[in-house]
């Protein structure tokens, strides 16, 4: 007898969605060792409208530089995976992996040394998504061929 999850199925690494922010198919690794999820960006500026905080930033994926904007939630310590502690901004926006969209704390961060732009953490996953760490792409219809395989992973030849 088989058990049906309610919960969306996704792999180690995904291609997600950022609509509010215009950003699409961009490469996630899927971390439920972080808590908070982060996307490579450059902060611009912060600035008020209309009473409100945002923070203007950038991301530079896939060769072209993208501005957005977000409404500015937080600035936090965050540890990252080397155990150094560092001050991040805090934004929340839609997010989507394949049909399933939540909203979700993202902190923006120089991720240049990391392989993927984007890590969802297990906030943005909780309760919605279910992790199968020995599969990839199970929520993107055709994966991005500009991303590195890992031979270790991939099928043989």
């Amino acid at each position: 007898m088989s058990v049906t999850s309610p919960l969306t199925v996704v792999g180690w690494r995904e291609l997600v969605d950022l609509p509010q922010l215009a950003l699409t198919g961009v490469p996630a690794k899927i971390d439920t060792g972080a808590r908070t999820s982060s996307l490579h960006a450059h902060v611009l500026e912060e600035f008020q409208r209309d009473g409100e905080s945002f923070v203007r930033f950038a991301v530079d994926w896939n060769d072209i530089r993208h501005e957005c904007e977000a409404i500015h939630v937080d600035v936090r310590g965050i540890t990252s995976s080397n155990g150094e502690t560092q001050r991040r901004y805090v934004i929340k926006t839609p997010l989507a992996i394949g049909g399933t969209q939540v909203r979700a704390e993202i902190s923006l961060a120089d991720r240049s040394d990391m392989q993927f732009p984007m890590l969802i953490g297990r906030s943005s996953l909780r309760r919605r998504f279910l992790v199968d760490s020995g599969r990839s792409w199970l929520q993107t219809p055709t994966k991005r061929t500009s991303l590195a395989p890992e031979p270790d992973l991939e099928p043989p030849q």
